[in-house]
């Protein structure tokens, strides 16, 4: 063949190749033979797919034929599209080709000029590398440096898509499986808040990234990548190993998201993820500050406060029997009695919050104590509710303090009933969890079909105190007496609502184990048992006076002192003693629980009981203090006699 500038075509820094109308080359410059690696000659003949990877060649012949129907001068392949040529070796490596016919008296040919861009390719990709690291330090830093982590968060999709050239990105959380719920979003019609359905679940829960290099021919796990050509990405938000959320890019080209994007991708996901464990830590921090310093409150109060509705209902109490034929008067004490025992309550529930409650567990059958609510309950809730129980009858027992769990569930559901003026559904339930360790805890739920809560409210609904209820109406502290017990006896606490959608709360206790089920249990006592001697130690007068009254009419011998040491003393002097009943607060020096001890060891055939209004006192560490009896502080003159009687039987 015969070219017009033979030396211009050998002269060239690129390959350069003709084609004929067969595909065959014709004519090869020196340039060419060197770039695939030929000897001098040996392309000639050969198709001009031999210069192209083996998986591309049949691709290749289609566009090929197609050009050669309406040949021009155009650059090879579309926009986004990479072009790879291959080696006599086998190496492969990208390239640019431009293509061009040539009119020739043995009719058309094709002119490809081709160009090895691995140089330019490796400095492109360390621009654009260089460009993914300084965004991901950027968010990095702000990260560190904002307060506002939910601002930050919502700028990520429109960085993303600045920076990758992508048409439109969003983050989305898992709210319950299939439902996600946008939380920032660039270059979509959706907003915050939004929830839809994955079709495609399995690609969403594999905890891997998916990329989709085209759209038209792929399953698309999310709304975002449908109906679209182009490309896709998806990078998971993982907690634990749990998928939590989904960082999704979509671009209009075609296979744009390489290994680099991909990169960039997981890079900002895991920021995210650190982001929200970051802010969780901080919420977690903050509620353990103010619990803590609400059980400090609390444990300071309580001792002093009980003491004096000790006193207050003590006085009540024996003036009731005073005015048995007084029916007016009898009214106004049972109205004060009633006083006193919700301000008990109250303090209850502030030391159940702030977990300094003493819990005292047993093997607890959620069967039995969920039929037990439920015929309590249809009587209290009324027509207009609907409640659906449901426990399997074989269900393993629950290892709690059954009269606080009876009450965290009863306040659960009175709050559900509260939440549906108009009537609605709750529902009670108790399954088994089995943990991937073999350990089994009992799920219990309570949900509503009520109004739900704001996210503002969800998040201060625990908070001691607080309460959307009218004034006079509530607390503020049921919520928070769940979640104190719940947490103190070991378990999980979960609260998921929102607006329109009704409220679940969610508690996970430890099943009971074979010897939490063996215990004996206690035997029934009598109420009076007149004769024995008591010693009272207590070291507020008024309170003093309280119980000696107490035990007189219950028929007892009373003796009383003020301080652990007069009550030694006094117990080397009269063998006619007993019983030891004891605070465990008292003042300066010796405690109730050392003097106890102490008597135990010099007298080992005293019955002890010990009271107070403050149980997570430190002088109550220790297994030794488990032998004995402990009444709580208000108490009534029947729980002293139970009382007194158990510890008679126990010494």
């Amino acid at each position: 063949m015969a070219l017009v500038f033979p030396q211009l075509f050998e002269s060239v820094p690129d390959a350069l190749v003709v084609v004929d109308e067969t595909g065959r080359i014709a004519l090869a410059n020196q340039q060419a033979e060197r770039l695939f690696g030929y000897p001098v000659g040996a392309l000639s003949g050969l198709t001009i797919e031999h210069l192209i990877p083996e998986d591309a060649r049949a691709r290749h012949r289609s566009h090929r034929s197609r050009y050669m129907q309406s040949p021009r001068v155009r650059p090879m392949g579309g926009a986004g599209m990479a072009l790879v040529g291959q080696r006599r070796d086998g190496a492969q490596f990208p390239v640019e080709i431009a293509l061009s016919p040539l009119r020739l008296d043995e009719g058309t040919h094709y002119l490809a000029s081709i160009r090895d861009i691995s140089e330019t390719q490796r400095a492109r990709q360390a621009l654009v590398r260089a460009r993914y690291d300084a965004l991901v330090a950027r968010i990095g830093q702000e990260a560190i440096e904002l307060t506002d982590q939910d601002a930050l968060i919502n700028r990520v999709p429109e960085l993303l898509a600045i920076t990758l050239g992508a048409n439109a990105v969003v983050i989305a959380f898992l709210k319950e499986e299939p439902l996600m719920e946008i939380r920032a979003s660039i270059g979509t019609p959706w907003s915050a808040g939004e929830l839809f359905n994955t079709d495609h679940w399995q690609y969403v829960s594999s905890s891997h990234p998916l990329v989709l290099d085209d759209l038209e021919g792929s399953a698309r796990p999310l709304p975002l990548l449908e109906g679209v050509a182009g490309s896709g990405a998806m990078v998971p938000l993982l907690d634990r190993g749990h998928v939590m959320g989904v960082v999704v890019a979509r671009s209009s080209e075609r296979s744009a998201f390489d290994h680099d994007a991909m990169h960039l991708l997981q890079s900002v996901a895991n920021l995210v993820t650190a982001i929200i464990q970051r802010r969780r830590t901080e919420e977690l921090l903050a509620h353990s500050q103010r619990l803590e310093a609400v059980g400090q409150l609390t444990g300071g109060i309580a001792h002093d406060f009980n003491n004096l509705l000790t006193v207050m209902s003590g006085s009540l109490q024996l003036l009731e029997e005073r005015c048995l034929n007084d029916p007016e008067s009898a009214e106004l004490i049972a109205s004060a009695l009633r006083s006193a025992s919700r301000g008990a309550e109250l303090t209850r529930k502030l030391l159940a919050f702030a977990r300094r409650q003493r819990l005292r567990p047993s093997a607890v059958s959620p069967a039995r104590l969920l039929d037990d609510l439920e015929k309590m309950l249809r009587r209290t809730l009324g027509d207009t509710m609907q409640l659906v129980v449901e426990c399997p009858a074989d269900a393993p027992a629950v290892y709690a303090d059954e009269s606080q769990l009876d009450s965290a569930l009863l306040n659960l559901i009175l709050n559900a009933r509260d939440a549906m003026p108009n009537g609605g559904e709750v529902r009670l339930s108790a399954e088994t969890l089995v943990s991937q360790h073999g350990g089994a805890s009992i799920l219990f739920t309570v949900s509503d079909t009520g109004h739900g809560m704001s996210p503002e409210t969800l998040a201060l609904a625990v908070e001691p105190f607080f309460t959307t209820k009218q004034a006079g109406r509530g607390s503020g502290l049921g919520l928070s007496m769940v979640y104190g017990f719940v947490e103190q006896s070991g378990g999980h606490f979960h609260i998921d609502s929102r607006l329109g959608y009704g409220t679940r709360v969610q508690l996970s206790l430890p099943a009971a184990i074979a010897s939490d089920t063996d215990a004996t249990p206690t035997p029934a006592v009598s109420a009076r048992a007149p004769g024995e001697c008591v010693l009272v130690v207590e070291d507020e007068p008024a309170v003093r006076s309280i119980a000696i009254a107490f035990l007189r009419a219950l028929g007892y011998h009373a003796h009383a002192v003020g301080s652990a040491l007069e009550a030694i003393a006094h117990l080397a002097m009269h063998d006619e003693i007993n019983i030891l009943f004891s605070d465990v607060m008292l003042g300066s020096g010796m405690n109730g629980v050392d003097l106890a001890l102490s008597a135990r060891a010099d007298h080992p055939r005293l019955a002890i009981l010990l009271t107070s209004g403050y149980e997570d006192s430190p002088a109550f560490d220790g297994d030794q203090t488990r032998q004995f009896e402990l009444l709580r502080k208000p108490y009534s003159r029947e729980e002293l006699a139970t009382a007194l009687r158990r510890s008679l039987q126990r010494r």
